[in-house]
Formats: structure tokens, sequence, C-alpha cells
């Protein structure tokens, strides 16, 4: 996107220089005055008048990573960037724009994510002004300085592009396997899209997004014990699945040492009355209780 934006040429002189000068200028007409002619005592006051006004209303400061955008009556002359203290014309009107980095937090909100699930999702992001054109004459300030409209346009736009993005995508796997992006497991391709999509909402306003990072991320109220036993259920499945691999695997190792070491000749029979027995004790959450056998195999 074009910008408007450019280096202010005009005048500038130093600031210490223009009070020198000023107060040079003031103790000439002072003198003047003394001389307590009616002329002299005319011109001096008429010209201290005007001096004083010309010398410190075009006074200004800048410091670093701030800005002032030169205004003269409504034209647009320039941004001045150079560090320091200034004389300009006092008829400029001067705005003053910081382009430090500022941070946003944005309060969790209440959204649908991609199949419809109520959750609540927050996030912060680091911002800065990049187009002092755009970020004083391209939002409407409506009273309020230009950080303040700023700030206000970056809050609410925040807030749209944030509803966006969780809309975009499952809050997590669950069934939709196919989905290779969540907003639980990949926080960084959630968090670079929310940054693409500020970036195009902001730019509007000459303001570019440093860093958006979301910091909050959870189920909704209304949802959240439900999903919760969702998740406790999956885990104990993902649990006895590797229970269930152990057991069998041991079971196997132990079947081909007796049968390698010639312990004992066990029929088919006997084999899986064996290993019914050492999966119910791998498998069982509580201690097996063993029971001796006094009798036969076969009884």
């Amino acid at each position: 996107m074009k910008t408007l934006e450019k280096k202010f040429e005009g005048t500038k002189v130093s600031g210490f220089l223009a009070i020198f000068i000023g107060v040079v200028i003031i103790a000439c007409l002072v003198f003047i005055i003394s001389l307590e002619q009616v002329w002299s005592i005319g011109l001096g006051i008429v010209g201290i008048i005007l001096v004083i006004p010309a010398v410190f209303y075009g006074l200004l400061m800048v410091e670093p990573n701030e800005t002032r955008v030169m205004i003269f009556f409504g034209k647009y002359k320039g941004t001045l960037t150079d560090n320091g203290f200034f004389w300009v014309n006092p008829f400029y009107s001067t705005r003053r724009i910081p382009i430090r980095a500022r941070n946003l937090d944005i309060e969790p909100v209440k959204v649908n994510d991609k199949v419809g699930n109520p959750i609540m999702i927050g996030a912060v992001l680091v911002w800065r002004v990049k187009d002092t054109y755009k970020a004083t004459f391209d939002i409407d300030s409506a009273g309020h300085s230009v950080m303040m409209a700023a700030s206000s346009f970056v809050k609410v736009q925040s807030d749209a592009a944030l509803r966006q993005v969780a809309g975009m995508y499952a809050y997590d796997n669950n069934n939709h396997e196919t989905d290779s992006i969540t907003l639980r497991s990949d926080g960084d391709e959630v968090s670079q899209k929310l940054e693409d999509e500020l970036n195009n909402r902001l730019a509007i306003a000459g303001i570019e997004v440093i860093e958006a990072r979301i910091n909050y991320l959870a189920y909704a109220a209304e949802i959240a014990s439900v999903m919760l036993r969702r998740q406790q259920a999956d885990a104990i499945i993902a649990a006895r699945e590797k229970i269930v691999e152990g057991a069998v695997s041991m079971v196997q190792l132990a079947l081909d040492k007796l049968q390698k070491d010639e312990i004992v000749d066990l029929d088919e029979e006997r084999k899986a009355a064996m290993v019914s027995n050492l999966l119910v004790v791998l498998c069982a959450d509580e201690a097996a209780q063993p029971i001796v056998n006094a009798g036969t195999l076969h009884h």
C-alpha cells in the first residue's frame, strides 16, 4: 500500500540558538523602550509582543523513537524524525506520534471454533505506528489524541481478527484427525496467521504488528466438564492400549522361553489357558490373588 508519509524538509534551527536570539532581540527592545520616546516605547512593546510568541511557540522537542507530524494551515508538510530541541515556524501545528512498541492484552472472548465448540480465547500483541501520515489522517480521532485513536482502533480490530482466526481452526483433533493445524497443538502456525490477519486489518491505519501470541485457550464453561471427561477417557484408552500391547509381548516372551528351555510341554488348550491367566494378571487394575493348585494340572 502506497504511503504519503515524507520527511519534513522545512526550516528548523537549534532551540537553544533560537532562545539566545530571542533574548538578544528582547534586550534590544528593552533598550529602545528605555529611550523614553513615544515611538521607541510603542516599537519596543509591539516588538516584545511579537518576539516572545514567535520564539517560544516555535520550540519543540523530539525524543528518541518519537516523531512530530508538521501541519501548516491544514496542509501536511512532512514528519520530523530528527531527535533534539528545535525551533520551527510557530505557525506550524504539530502532532506528537511515538513510534515505540506497545503491548495490548486482549481479554479472553467467547467464540466458536471450526467445529462449533464454544471456547474462550485471548491473545497478547506487540504493535507500533509505522506510517505517521496514515495514523494521523486516515483514522477518526473523535477529538482525542492520535495515539488514543490508534490504540482504540487496534483494540477493536484485534478483537475482530482473533474471533475470525479462532473460527478457522478446531480446538484440538478429537474426531477430526485430518485437520493438520489446531488451536491447542499448533500455536506457532496459529499465531502467525493471527499476526498476518492483524497486519492486513491495521495497514490502513499505518500500524504494524510485531508479534501476536495466543495466551489463553480453554473450552467454555458449559462444555468444559464434558470435554474434560472426554480427554480423560482418551487418556485411559491410550493407557489400556499400551498395557495390552505390553502384556501380549510378555506372554509371547514367556511361551517362547518355556518352549525353548523345554521346561514344560504345553498343548494348545493349556497354552490358551496360560495366555488367558497371564493377560488377566498383567492387565488387571489390582494385584493378582494367586491360588495354589494342590491337585493335578487338570483339576
